[in-house]
């Protein structure tokens, strides 16, 4: 079979079909307990964030959600975040890190909303927080790209210890089509230009981006969602083996490392 595009990746990691943040909520954790609001403007049904115990072991788990059905999808803005919803990220993570519990992020967004209400209330100032909190957050972070991780609304919730990329999960700066609308102001040229990003998950691990590509041949099956509870399950065991500063550290280094050649 021959390899798929990056504009192939895209549209997989679009379609309808494909699990959504909750999903892997519901699946993988138990005793789920989701937390609401940013204590400052309300609550952005895009972030959904609490409480849950992985294999009886307290974590914060934090989802961009898109939803499944049209009406679904409008409710939860398509999976596209306003600043309350960084900030509830933000308030999750900080909870966290106060009482000794690991984050896990499950990131999947076309990238965060850019309407004027979000503008106003401090969207670009919100993203920049998280960056800043996660880049120093006192306990282990491991973050999840399982569909599209969109420029800065992605990355606001993927500055961890460990970042994994599903195989056909993307990771850009920009859409291939809003890329393509720039450069040659012609967005029909989107799979011109999604080759061009090199946005694949083989192309983020070979840059450093990513540490583990996972498998999607059983994707949405029981069988997936074990494996993956098993190897979120021994990353945090290694993860929590360091001490603190080792843990600052590492996490310092892996974005200093990322692009430089071996």
């Amino acid at each position: 079979m021959a390899e798929k595009t990056g504009y192939e990746r895209v549209k997989a990691a679009r379609s309808a079909d494909r699990p959504t943040g909750l999903d892997y909520v519901n699946y993988i954790f138990t005793d789920f307990v989701e937390l609401h609001g940013d204590r400052r403007f309300g609550d952005d049904p895009a972030i959904v964030g609490g409480i849950a115990r992985l294999n009886g072991r307290p974590v914060t788990v934090i989802a961009i959600e898109k939803g499944h059905t049209t009406r679904d999808r409008m409710a939860r803005n398509f999976g596209m975040p306003h600043p309350e919803g960084y900030r509830k990220a933000l308030r999750l993570m900080q909870q966290a890190e106060k009482f000794h519990r690991p984050v896990i992020c499950f990131v999947d967004t076309a990238g965060a909303y850019c309407g004027i209400g979000a503008e106003e209330r401090g969207q670009g100032q919100a993203i920049a927080e998280n960056l800043v909190a996660m880049s120093g957050l006192k306990t282990p972070i491991l973050s999840v790209l399982i569909g599209e991780g969109g420029s800065g609304g992605a990355l606001a919730l993927a500055v961890a210890d460990r970042v994994w990329m599903l195989e056909n999960a993307v990771y850009s700066v920009i859409s291939p089509e809003g890329c393509a609308s720039i450069l040659w102001k012609d967005a029909a040229r989107a799979e011109e230009a999604a080759s061009c990003l090199k946005l694949t998950a083989r192309d983020a691990l070979a840059m450093g981006i990513t540490e583990e590509v996972i498998s999607e041949d059983q994707l949405g099956t029981p069988g997936f969602y074990d494996d993956l509870a098993f190897k979120l399950q021994e990353s945090l065991k290694e993860l929590e083996a360091l001490t603190l500063d080792q843990l600052l550290d590492e996490r310092y280094n892996r974005f200093r490392r990322i692009g430089k050649p071996e």
